[in-house]
């Protein structure tokens, strides 16, 4: 069975997971539909819709960002109430010009000082799923063109697992 939901700073989209074969072209054409409206997202929110709609154990993927841990740990009682309930995979975009950035030398006090920052900022991401993993939650951390296939061997670790 799947499902999707799409939220913000509120619920947008539920789709109840179902084993029907147009499914999948169902999510594809919700997804496609999606509008962002750059709001904080409201994982309370996430966490209530979950707690009323989704009653049997499930993998959830949650496609995400924080680029600070202060706005993870703000949200991490929320993923470990879902985990909880659910086996709750979190799923993070690495940003692919930071690294870019990193492996250009730096020519002056300007660009050293710029490459620090992307330092942090990468340290930053790692000390989220870090966090998030030693509090119960599976992550994902992968640059957009990895993706497909960090999520589909992440399924495969949790199969090989029988963690669900």
């Amino acid at each position: 069975k799947a499902g999707l939901i799409t939220f913000s700073s509120r619920v947008h989209t539920t789709l109840v997971a179902e084993r029907k074969g147009n499914q999948i072209a169902r999510i594809l054409e919700l997804l496609y539909k999606q509008q962002t409206d750059f709001e904080e997202p409201d994982y309370g929110a996430l966490y209530n819709q979950l707690r009323t709609q989704v009653r049997q154990r499930s993998l959830l993927l949650l496609f995400t960002n924080f680029e600070s841990l202060t706005s993870m740990q703000r949200n991490l009682r929320y993923f470990r109430r879902i985990a909880r309930s659910h086996l709750l995979v979190v799923i993070f975009f690495q940003n692919t010009e930071l690294f870019a950035a990193l492996e250009q030398p730096a020519r002056d006090m300007e660009e050293l000082f710029s490459q620090s920052i992307a330092r942090r900022f990468v340290l930053e991401k790692k000390l989220i799923v870090r966090e998030l993993e030693n509090h119960g939650v599976l992550t994902v951390l992968a640059a957009p063109e990895d993706l497909t296939v960090k999520t589909i061997n992440k399924y495969l670790e949790i199969k090989a697992r029988s963690l669900l």
